[in-house]
């Protein structure tokens, strides 16, 4: 596909399985493709079709978390890799390293407030808002609300002022109100 031939897919699919070894974080599909796209390792529709034998041919697996799809290394996926590590150019080991890292960084940043929401039924969806600090739940509230756009206004202004919201919510909920 894409007139490539055998050794440019072999190295593109150890490319992805290697990208999943290192990574040290669980990565969804479209973190996985957006890393390969912004280093210019292979176009969107390889990456799909590449992730899609892999885990057809159990090199991979695919694991939910929180309603999150992430990509896992089984152990014919890591023998294998480990077998034809060498098939890798050092070059692109080391840049990848230091591209993981860097994007593992600002994943840390981006996981350390969560603000998801998913569609209950037709009238109603499920909006999560989550403080983690060193993998510590420090808040998590979730909500019942009635449209997409208000579980989408709430996740993103959740997002842009955590700190004053979360201080509100504490405040009002430690605020000793004894009224007698």
């Amino acid at each position: 596909m894409f007139g490539e031939n055998t050794k440019e897919v072999a190295q593109n699919k150890l490319l992805l399985l290697y990208i999943i070894d290192i990574s040290e974080v669980p990565l969804t599909n479209s973190e996985i493709t957006q890393f390969v796209l912004e280093n210019n390792y292979m176009n969107y529709f390889m990456v799909q079709q590449f992730l899609s034998e892999l885990t057809t041919s159990n090199f991979l697996q695919t694991v939910t978390e929180e309603g999150n799809e992430y990509y896992k290394l089984t152990e014919i996926g890591k023998d294998t890799l480990n077998y034809f590590i060498d098939r890798i150019p050092d070059n692109i080991k080391l840049q990848l390293s230091k591209s993981l890292q860097k994007k593992k960084e600002e994943m840390i940043k981006e996981t350390q407030i969560i603000g998801n929401y998913y569609k209950k039924n037709d009238t109603e969806y499920i909006v999560s808002l989550k403080v983690i600090e060193k993998d510590i739940t420090l808040f998590d509230l979730s909500l019942n609300v009635p449209s997409n756009k208000q579980a989408k206004l709430i996740c993103k202004n959740w997002k842009e002022n955590p700190q004053i919201i979360y201080k509100k919510i504490f405040e009002l909920l430690a605020n000793n109100s004894d009224k007698e």
